[in-house]
């Protein structure tokens, strides 16, 4: 039963993006000739964050690179302290949710930014981190989501949402961030740890099971968009959205 869950979050991270929607658009915004959706200005500064960002979400997870190699083993050390890792391929990743003995082939949805993202969000808020991935809060289901593969997913569906492979933002969503990402170089990787926090929220108040996971995906996605757009005027700081509040270190 336990491969069903990982099968049922892997198409998440190799199926098409269309569960993921088109996002929210605006009509100050100047419309491409050969694009239907609006694109947005940037400032220098955040066309220079974009950059950067872009230049980590090119980065493929290479396992013969040893900087890839060393954080993967940092990932397990924050996550298992007390266990010593046998290998960069065993049977233990299993334990993190991973789909198999080998963590490289899950990494192909979200690149090496989503071991990044992971990283940070566990020398952050280790005590969340912890909780998630321990299960630890909550009365939860049976048939729990596997902590690392959902990891990867919220990546994909940030680069998504934030439409961070363009050259330009073409959602209001994806510009406004960009103004949080010029302010904080880590605006992404912190938006990363409240929206896995926030999903596992939602997974809690849905009570959901592992066939629920797209649906509270899309449920997170909703409210992290709703988050970013109706309160930009009165945050200046990812740390102001109502979310963050759910993040403990």
């Amino acid at each position: 039963m336990f491969s069903d869950i990982l099968a049922c979050c892997a198409e998440v991270v190799a199926g098409s993006a269309a569960w993921l929607g088109r996002g929210l658009s605006c009509v100050c915004a100047q419309r491409r000739e050969n694009d239907a959706r609006p694109s947005f200005d940037l400032t220098p500064a955040q066309e220079e964050c974009l950059q950067r960002l872009q230049s980590r979400i090119d980065v493929a997870y290479d396992s013969s690179v040893p900087e890839h190699q060393e954080a993967l083993r940092a990932l397990w050390n924050a996550a298992f302290p007390e266990e010593e890792l046998r290998g960069l391929i065993s049977e233990q990743w299993k334990d993190m949710g991973w789909q198999g003995k080998d963590p490289s082939t899950d990494f192909r949805g979200g690149g090496f930014i989503s071991l990044e993202n992971l990283l940070f969000f566990a020398k952050n808020f280790p005590k969340s981190f912890q909780d998630l991935l321990r299960k630890q809060e909550g009365d939860r289901s049976v048939w729990e989501y596997p902590f690392a593969v959902a990891g990867v997913n919220i990546t994909f569906m940030l680069i998504q949402m934030l439409d961070l492979e363009s050259v330009k933002p073409r959602t209001l969503v994806g510009a406004n961030f960009l103004k949080f990402l010029a302010e904080n170089e880590s605006a992404f990787d912190l938006l990363y740890c409240i929206t896995f926090k926030l999903m596992d929220q939602q997974w809690l108040n849905m009570r959901a099971s592992y066939m629920d996971f797209n649906t509270v995906m899309k449920s997170t996605r909703r409210q992290l968009e709703k988050e970013l757009l109706e309160l930009l005027e009165d945050i200046t700081r990812l740390e102001d959205l109502p979310s963050y509040g759910l993040l403990t270190r």
